[in-house]
Protein backbone atom coordinates (compact mmCIF):
# COMPACT_ATOMS: atom_id res chain seq x y z
CA UNK A 1 0.00 0.00 0.00
CA UNK A 2 2.78 2.43 0.97
CA UNK A 3 4.49 1.43 -2.39
CA UNK A 4 1.29 2.56 -3.99
CA UNK A 5 1.10 5.69 -2.68
CA UNK A 6 4.64 6.49 -3.38
CA UNK A 7 4.02 6.01 -7.42
CA UNK A 8 0.92 7.75 -7.34
CA UNK A 9 2.52 10.52 -5.76
CA UNK A 10 5.15 10.15 -8.08
CA UNK A 11 2.60 10.16 -11.03
CA UNK A 12 0.70 13.26 -9.89
CA UNK A 13 4.32 15.15 -9.35
CA UNK A 14 5.21 14.27 -13.18
CA UNK A 15 1.58 15.38 -13.72
CA UNK A 16 1.67 18.51 -12.10
CA UNK A 17 5.34 19.50 -14.13
CA UNK A 18 3.64 19.13 -17.34
CA UNK A 19 0.81 21.09 -16.58
CA UNK A 20 3.00 23.90 -15.55
CA UNK A 21 5.63 23.51 -18.27
CA UNK A 22 2.36 23.65 -20.67
CA UNK A 23 1.13 26.48 -18.78
CA UNK A 24 4.28 28.39 -19.20
CA UNK A 25 4.70 28.35 -22.90
CA UNK A 26 1.24 29.36 -23.61
CA UNK A 27 1.40 32.23 -21.59
CA UNK A 28 4.94 32.50 -23.20
CA UNK A 29 3.25 32.33 -26.65
CA UNK A 30 2.21 35.24 -28.48
CA UNK A 31 -0.36 35.09 -31.27
CA UNK A 32 -1.37 38.08 -33.73
CA UNK A 33 -4.64 38.30 -36.09
CA UNK A 34 -4.77 39.39 -39.11
CA UNK A 35 -8.05 39.95 -42.11
CA UNK A 36 -6.43 38.32 -45.45
CA UNK A 37 -9.47 38.76 -47.19
CA UNK A 38 -9.10 42.84 -46.40
CA UNK A 39 -5.60 43.04 -47.41
CA UNK A 40 -5.79 40.56 -50.11
CA UNK A 41 -8.71 43.60 -51.70
CA UNK A 42 -6.79 46.41 -50.63
CA UNK A 43 -3.12 45.76 -52.38
CA UNK A 44 -2.37 47.60 -55.23
CA UNK A 45 -1.46 44.92 -57.03
CA UNK A 46 -5.02 43.09 -56.42
CA UNK A 47 -6.80 45.96 -58.18
CA UNK A 48 -3.91 46.02 -60.71
CA UNK A 49 -4.19 42.34 -61.47
CA UNK A 50 -8.37 42.39 -61.84
CA UNK A 51 -8.13 45.87 -63.90
CA UNK A 52 -5.61 44.21 -66.49
CA UNK A 53 -7.65 40.71 -66.45
CA UNK A 54 -10.97 42.84 -67.31
CA UNK A 55 -9.92 44.13 -69.67
CA UNK A 56 -8.14 41.16 -71.46
CA UNK A 57 -11.37 40.11 -71.03
CA UNK A 58 -13.45 42.15 -72.22
CA UNK A 59 -10.96 41.98 -75.83
CA UNK A 60 -11.76 37.89 -76.10
CA UNK A 61 -15.21 38.73 -75.40
CA UNK A 62 -15.30 41.35 -78.74
CA UNK A 63 -13.67 38.65 -80.75
CA UNK A 64 -16.21 35.89 -79.53
CA UNK A 65 -18.95 38.32 -80.33
CA UNK A 66 -17.34 38.43 -83.78
CA UNK A 67 -17.41 34.83 -84.51
CA UNK A 68 -20.92 34.74 -82.69
CA UNK A 69 -22.21 37.50 -85.84
CA UNK A 70 -20.71 34.96 -88.28
CA UNK A 71 -22.58 31.97 -86.79
CA UNK A 72 -25.71 34.23 -87.37
CA UNK A 73 -25.49 35.40 -90.44
CA UNK A 74 -24.55 31.77 -91.93
CA UNK A 75 -27.27 30.28 -90.49
CA UNK A 76 -29.87 32.83 -91.94
CA UNK A 77 -28.14 32.16 -94.98
CA UNK A 78 -28.35 28.44 -94.86
CA UNK A 79 -32.24 28.93 -94.48
CA UNK A 80 -32.55 31.49 -97.36
CA UNK A 81 -30.85 28.33 -99.52
CA UNK A 82 -32.91 25.87 -98.08
CA UNK A 83 -36.08 27.49 -98.87
CA UNK A 84 -34.94 28.35 -102.36
CA UNK A 85 -34.31 24.75 -103.03
CA UNK A 86 -37.89 24.19 -102.66
CA UNK A 87 -39.21 26.60 -104.95
CA UNK A 88 -41.48 25.36 -107.53
CA UNK A 89 -40.62 28.03 -109.85
CA UNK A 90 -37.33 27.32 -110.09
CA UNK A 91 -36.51 24.24 -112.75
CA UNK A 92 -35.16 20.74 -110.99
CA UNK A 93 -31.36 21.34 -112.04
CA UNK A 94 -31.56 24.71 -110.72
CA UNK A 95 -32.86 23.60 -106.84
CA UNK A 96 -30.67 20.65 -107.12
CA UNK A 97 -27.36 23.39 -107.18
CA UNK A 98 -29.23 25.25 -104.33
CA UNK A 99 -29.69 22.25 -102.21
CA UNK A 100 -25.80 21.34 -103.14
CA UNK A 101 -25.41 25.20 -102.01
CA UNK A 102 -27.66 25.02 -98.42
CA UNK A 103 -25.84 21.69 -97.98
CA UNK A 104 -22.36 23.29 -98.44
CA UNK A 105 -23.46 26.20 -95.50
CA UNK A 106 -24.66 23.67 -93.32
CA UNK A 107 -21.25 22.10 -93.13
CA UNK A 108 -19.80 26.02 -93.03
CA UNK A 109 -22.61 26.36 -90.40
CA UNK A 110 -21.81 23.68 -88.07
CA UNK A 111 -17.74 24.59 -88.33
CA UNK A 112 -18.27 28.12 -87.10
CA UNK A 113 -20.32 26.54 -84.17
CA UNK A 114 -17.52 24.37 -83.21
CA UNK A 115 -14.55 26.65 -83.25
CA UNK A 116 -16.72 29.21 -81.61
CA UNK A 117 -17.80 26.82 -78.47
CA UNK A 118 -13.47 25.56 -78.84
CA UNK A 119 -12.67 29.08 -78.50
CA UNK A 120 -15.33 29.70 -75.61
CA UNK A 121 -14.28 26.64 -73.79
CA UNK A 122 -10.33 27.82 -74.13
CA UNK A 123 -10.52 31.41 -73.34
CA UNK A 124 -12.05 30.34 -69.88
CA UNK A 125 -9.55 27.38 -69.23
CA UNK A 126 -7.02 30.37 -69.92
CA UNK A 127 -8.43 33.25 -67.86
CA UNK A 128 -9.26 30.60 -64.62
CA UNK A 129 -5.68 29.72 -64.92
CA UNK A 130 -4.20 33.71 -64.51
CA UNK A 131 -7.05 33.88 -62.10
CA UNK A 132 -4.83 31.23 -60.12
CA UNK A 133 -1.75 32.16 -61.04
CA UNK A 134 -1.98 36.36 -59.95
CA UNK A 135 -4.03 34.46 -56.58
CA UNK A 136 -1.22 32.70 -55.41
CA UNK A 137 2.06 35.74 -56.43
CA UNK A 138 -0.13 38.04 -54.41
CA UNK A 139 -1.17 35.50 -51.36
CA UNK A 140 2.32 34.63 -51.43
CA UNK A 141 3.19 38.12 -51.15
CA UNK A 142 1.12 38.80 -48.30
CA UNK A 143 2.79 36.09 -46.48
CA UNK A 144 5.77 36.63 -46.81
CA UNK A 145 4.92 39.94 -45.62
CA UNK A 146 3.52 38.93 -42.15
CA UNK A 147 5.99 36.41 -41.62
CA UNK A 148 8.58 39.21 -41.54
CA UNK A 149 6.42 41.26 -39.51
CA UNK A 150 5.70 38.16 -37.10
CA UNK A 151 9.52 37.54 -36.27
CA UNK A 152 10.13 41.63 -35.93
CA UNK A 153 7.28 41.14 -33.33
CA UNK A 154 8.11 37.96 -31.80
CA UNK A 155 4.74 35.84 -32.49
CA UNK A 156 4.90 32.58 -32.53
CA UNK A 157 1.52 32.52 -34.94
CA UNK A 158 -0.53 34.69 -36.79
CA UNK A 159 -4.00 34.00 -37.48
CA UNK A 160 -6.59 34.52 -40.40
CA UNK A 161 -9.70 36.75 -38.82
CA UNK A 162 -11.42 36.17 -42.53
CA UNK A 163 -10.91 32.27 -42.59
CA UNK A 164 -13.56 30.06 -42.75
CA UNK A 165 -14.55 26.26 -42.06
CA UNK A 166 -15.79 23.80 -45.25
CA UNK A 167 -19.04 24.18 -43.75
CA UNK A 168 -18.30 28.18 -44.24
CA UNK A 169 -18.85 29.38 -40.67
CA UNK A 170 -16.13 31.57 -39.25
CA UNK A 171 -12.94 29.61 -38.15
CA UNK A 172 -12.13 32.27 -35.82
CA UNK A 173 -14.79 32.87 -32.90
CA UNK A 174 -13.52 35.51 -31.16
CA UNK A 175 -10.79 37.83 -30.64
CA UNK A 176 -10.75 41.05 -28.75
CA UNK A 177 -8.56 42.42 -31.64
CA UNK A 178 -5.23 42.16 -29.56
CA UNK A 179 -1.88 42.26 -31.93
CA UNK A 180 -4.23 42.98 -35.35
CA UNK A 181 -1.50 43.45 -37.71
CA UNK A 182 -4.28 43.78 -40.66
CA UNK A 183 -3.52 47.84 -41.09
CA UNK A 184 -0.19 47.91 -40.66
CA UNK A 185 0.29 45.13 -43.53
CA UNK A 186 -1.88 46.69 -45.68
CA UNK A 187 0.40 50.28 -45.55
CA UNK A 188 3.36 48.28 -45.99
CA UNK A 189 2.39 46.50 -49.05
CA UNK A 190 0.99 49.65 -50.24
CA UNK A 191 3.76 51.83 -49.57
CA UNK A 192 4.95 51.49 -53.13
CA UNK A 193 1.95 51.42 -55.06
CA UNK A 194 2.20 53.65 -58.16
CA UNK A 195 -0.02 56.37 -59.36
CA UNK A 196 -3.99 55.18 -59.55
CA UNK A 197 -4.70 54.72 -63.03
CA UNK A 198 -7.27 56.57 -64.93
CA UNK A 199 -10.95 54.21 -63.78
CA UNK A 200 -12.34 52.97 -67.28
CA UNK A 201 -15.88 51.83 -67.14
CA UNK A 202 -16.44 48.68 -66.54
CA UNK A 203 -17.83 46.40 -69.58
CA UNK A 204 -20.15 43.62 -69.85
CA UNK A 205 -17.67 40.15 -70.09
CA UNK A 206 -19.04 36.53 -69.80
CA UNK A 207 -15.73 35.20 -68.86
CA UNK A 208 -14.25 34.87 -65.39
CA UNK A 209 -12.55 38.04 -64.09
CA UNK A 210 -12.51 38.66 -60.58
CA UNK A 211 -9.40 37.90 -58.76
CA UNK A 212 -10.28 36.78 -54.71
CA UNK A 213 -7.99 35.64 -52.12
CA UNK A 214 -10.20 32.02 -51.93
CA UNK A 215 -10.29 30.13 -55.11
CA UNK A 216 -13.65 29.54 -56.33
CA UNK A 217 -14.89 27.10 -59.84
CA UNK A 218 -15.50 29.54 -62.59
CA UNK A 219 -19.60 30.28 -63.43
CA UNK A 220 -20.85 27.93 -65.65
CA UNK A 221 -22.34 29.16 -68.89
CA UNK A 222 -25.90 29.97 -69.43
CA UNK A 223 -27.99 29.26 -72.54
CA UNK A 224 -28.05 31.69 -75.35
CA UNK A 225 -29.93 32.06 -78.58
CA UNK A 226 -28.64 31.00 -81.70
CA UNK A 227 -30.29 30.91 -85.29
CA UNK A 228 -32.12 27.34 -85.97
CA UNK A 229 -33.35 27.00 -89.11
CA UNK A 230 -37.10 24.81 -88.89
CA UNK A 231 -36.43 22.65 -91.67
CA UNK A 232 -34.75 19.46 -91.37
CA UNK A 233 -31.82 17.69 -91.23
CA UNK A 234 -30.09 20.91 -89.33
CA UNK A 235 -29.62 20.71 -85.57
CA UNK A 236 -27.56 23.08 -84.66
CA UNK A 237 -25.80 23.15 -80.68
CA UNK A 238 -26.56 25.84 -78.18
CA UNK A 239 -24.07 28.24 -77.77
CA UNK A 240 -24.30 30.10 -74.26
CA UNK A 241 -24.35 33.61 -73.91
Amino acid sequence: MHQFHRRLSALLLVWGCLLAADHAALAQSRVAVIDVKKVFDSYWKTKQADTNLKERARQLDQTRQRMLDDYKKAGTDYKTLLDSSTDPVLSATERARRKQNAERKLTELRELEQSTDQFETQVRRTLSEQQRLLRDDIIQEIRNKVAVKARQRGYTMVLDTAAETINQTPMMIFTNGENDITSEIIAELNAASPPPAPALAPAATRFPTTISPSPSSSPSPSARPVPTPAAPPFQPGTFRK
